[in-house]
């Protein structure tokens, strides 16, 4: 679905929080393009799709895992990365989950569809459409270093999406007060 495109423009936004050398989860992979982003900046990584022939794509790039990650048990149970990357993909169940995989100092950087997509185009559901402050809620176990939740054009589509940091013990969190291009 996203062979060919660059990383979303919000993961490049606000990778420099991920410590260097982290473990980076690419969860709903896909075609690889923020696996490939966070490889060439010389961070192992892990891509979970279910999808055969993704998983496949990317192979070359870390390590890959072949799970439904609705219909099957999580495959990474225990595991926490440096960072864990999640864009338009929305599976309420594993939200929790999702957010027990960031390592202490380590980043949560999730972006996907929010109520209002469904007057612009797909996804029009509700159960793949984020209600507002959704995202936060899941994350309240988080620092919020940013967080917006609205309309994007080019094209249209409504998201919300966050970058959080989980505090690791007894250091105060890397915080920037403004993001650092990339």
């Amino acid at each position: 679905m996203h062979a060919g495109l660059p990383p979303s423009d919000w993961i490049r936004r606000w990778s420099h929080l991920v410590p260097a050398g982290a473990s980076v989860l690419d969860l709903a992979c896909g075609q690889g393009r923020h696996m490939r982003w966070f490889f060439e900046r010389n961070h192992p990584v892990t891509g979970v799709d279910k999808a055969q022939e993704a998983i496949e794509s990317v192979a070359h790039l870390g390590e890959t895992i072949c799970a439904d990650i609705e219909a099957g048990p999580w495959p990474l149970p225990g595991r926490r990365f440096g960072c864990v990357v999640v864009t338009n993909y929305l599976w309420r169940p594993l939200l929790p989950t999702i957010v027990d995989s960031v390592a202490p100092g380590g980043v949560l950087l999730y972006e996907t569809f929010a109520q209002g997509n469904e007057t612009v185009g797909r996804p029009a559901r509700a159960e793949f459409l984020l209600a507002p402050g959704e995202l936060l809620r899941a994350c309240g176990s988080l620092h919020i270093v940013a967080y917006e939740n609205g309309l994007l054009d080019a094209p249209a589509r409504f998201v919300q999406r966050i970058a959080a940091v989980r505090a690791a013990p007894g250091a105060p969190p890397r915080l920037p007060l403004v993001a650092h291009p990339s």
